[in-house]
């Protein structure tokens, strides 16, 4: 079998048999099974049986008591039997004609996943009325801000997507609410993400199952998926590094010049303890994933982490006398100076002492042959900081 395609349903069984009939009109030749899981409670189950005998090819799954939508797509995975898997909702506002450039796009640029999206030239909305279309801004915003993996396509919030069977094979994926397309970003096995087009459709029959309690649940799945990628936390442990040596340096000048050492001997013995503790803390916690494996590499680490903050430090005071210089009251001029400094060593340190050990996941648009030819675009970093 070449393609699986999962189609989650709840009480759509007005839109189950020409759902079906513009799938197989779009997939001439193409080897298919048709996956539903179906929480339904208005019959859809027996619209779908009803296709099942018309169609020798098609699998239905039905579940007593409504369990969302993302568990239905991981259910409808562990049952496909195809190379390759396409997700797409029951409710027709995704095209079935888009499967084949879906499936054409994941051999010609050998992609992970690919994704249909409304946010990339030539896609859109055909019916999506202001408010959901704000909520859906909004959605995708706070996904982007939170989530590294997020930032690797256009339309994290997209539920249209094919991708290969391998980015999620033995992944223990822990889906909540509706978004199941975060959740694969986030924890499935990615190096190569694209991109095609496509325009919203209006529903065919039916109701927007879209509620407040899905949306709340999709705020507990952001949090949930804050935690599982170091590069998505890891500012914030740095900042908690840095901070936890503020107050150990401040300790131990406190505690040398209060036992009448000289303050500029004890400022010295005072940094150095605190970068000595801050280098170990950062390669502990912060970049704890690509943490020293020897003694030897923990050394070779921080003679870099020394030489990443000796030039922080020139940083910080060339701002600090030019600002100052110019006329900005220097306790302004020592608060840019602080953030540019704390900025250029969270970069370096992730780049150079702590490089990444492995390549950031690529991102390529792609378009049908005739209209244009893959185009691929900046990196985005997936393990990279």
């Amino acid at each position: 079998m070449t393609l699986s395609i999962i189609l989650p349903t709840y009480n759509e069984s007005g839109n189950v048999e020409h759902l079906v009939e513009r799938i197989e009109r779009a997939l001439p030749g193409i080897p298919h099974e048709l996956v539903f899981v179906d929480d339904s409670t208005d019959g859809t189950d027996a619209a779908i049986a009803a296709c099942a005998r018309r169609y020798g090819h098609i699998t239905l799954i039905h579940r007593s008591g409504r369990r969302g939508l993302a568990s239905a797509v991981i259910e409808g995975i562990r049952r496909a039997t195809g190379t390759f898997v396409c997700v797409l909702d029951a409710d027709l506002q995704h095209p079935p004609e888009l499967i084949p450039l879906l499936l054409e796009a994941l051999k010609r640029t050998e992609a992970d996943i690919v994704v249909a999206s409304r946010n990339i030239a030539g896609g859109g909305y055909e019916a999506f009325s202001a408010a959901r279309r704000w909520a859906s801004r909004v959605a995708t915003g706070l996904a982007r801000a939170l989530l590294l993996r997020a930032r690797l396509v256009s339309d994290p919030m997209s539920g249209f997507f094919a991708m290969r069977k391998k980015v999620v094979q033995d992944v223990a994926l822990r889906p909540l609410g509706y978004k199941i397309l975060l959740e694969i970003l986030v924890r499935g096995r990615l190096t190569r993400v694209a991109e095609v087009p496509y325009r919203f459709q209006a529903r065919g029959a039916g109701q927007s199952k879209l509620t407040l309690r899905q949306q709340g649940e999709y705020l507990r799945h952001l949090l949930r998926l804050v935690t599982v990628h170091p590069d998505d936390s890891r500012v914030v442990r740095f900042c908690v590094v840095g901070g936890s040596g503020a107050l150990i340096n401040m300790g131990v000048l406190w505690a040398l010049t209060g036992r009448g050492l000289y303050y500029l001997l004890a400022g010295s013995a005072a940094v150095l303890v605190a970068t000595t503790w801050n280098f170990l803390l950062n390669d502990a916690f912060t970049w704890r994933d690509r943490r020293s494996a020897s003694l030897r590499a923990k050394a070779s680490k921080y003679v870099q982490y020394w030489t990443v903050t000796a030039v922080s430090s020139a940083v910080y005071l060339a701002i600090l006398f030019l600002l100052t210089t110019l006329g900005l009251p220097y306790l302004a001029s020592n608060l840019v100076g602080i953030g540019v400094a704390a900025v250029w060593n969270f970069r370096a340190n992730g780049r150079w002492t702590w490089k990444p050990s492995s390549a950031p996941v690529t991102r390529t648009i792609y378009r049908a042959p005739l209209l244009d030819a893959p185009q691929t675009v900046m990196p985005a970093g997936a393990s990279g900081s």
